[in-house]
């Protein structure tokens, strides 16, 4: 089926430009120049994938990505990020409040096609396989970004859940920083390595007893075990 995009920006003349290029790549495009009208929109259409500008008449980009992360039916929804602000403190909040990528003005329309097809590759990797059973107290629903220990379910951020899902999808396999870092954000990279050891650590201690299933290989990175 033809991947539907939605483009949300208040410059008209962008919305057109982006629309014209990713219908010629063979997607389906829907056009908003706000915030409200996409969130209208979603009851009709769903989108496979939401280029979102940061700077929008009435609302703020940022509490659009929140709101599409905290709702259920478009929380595993990929988000690029498509704005003018270029701060580096505005491109890691985009991406840890779940954004998949980040784009800034100006910018090469056919990187954005890119970049789209990119992250949809992505996302495709783990569709075959909505639920993952780790040793037989970790769940993690793909679908729903859910994990549950034990049966009881576990908050995380939405990089701490992508962590979890890339070691959880590759188990027994050990990854560098790098690695993971080039998994969360490929070339757009916003942070040092040693971010990832922040994240690991959070997310072993909102596992909790599971946390020993997440091992640290000394001087090359980490995996999860089989």
């Amino acid at each position: 089926m033809t991947k539907r995009i939605a483009i949300v920006d208040d410059e008209p003349d962008i919305v057109e430009l982006v629309s014209l290029h990713l219908k010629k790549a063979g997607f389906q495009t829907d056009s908003f120049l706000d915030g409200g009208s996409l969130l209208k929109s979603l009851d009709r259409h769903r989108p496979d994938l939401v280029i979102l500008d940061l700077m929008l008449p009435d609302a703020d980009g940022f509490e659009i990505c929140k709101y599409l992360r905290s709702n259920k039916a478009f929380s595993s929804t990929p988000i690029i990020m498509l704005t003018a602000k270029s701060d580096e403190i505005d491109r890691v909040l985009g991406l840890e409040l779940g954004a998949d990528d980040y784009i800034t003005k100006p910018f090469s329309v056919n990187e954005l096609v890119a970049r789209v097809k990119a992250v949809l590759r992505r996302k495709d990797h783990g569709e075959d396989v909505p639920r993952l059973e780790i040793a037989g107290r970790l769940a993690i629903d793909l679908e729903k970004y859910e994990v549950r220990v034990d049966g009881r379910i576990i908050e995380l951020t939405s990089t701490e859940f992508k962590i979890l899902k890339f070691l959880a999808l590759n188990p027994g396999r050990v990854f560098t920083r790098d690695q993971i870092l080039d998994h969360l954000w490929g070339n757009e990279k916003v942070v040092v390595d040693r971010t990832i050891d922040v994240h690991i650590r959070n997310l072993r201690e909102k596992l909790g007893e599971a946390a020993i299933l997440i091992k640290n290989i000394r001087g090359v990175g980490y995996k999860l075990e089989k």
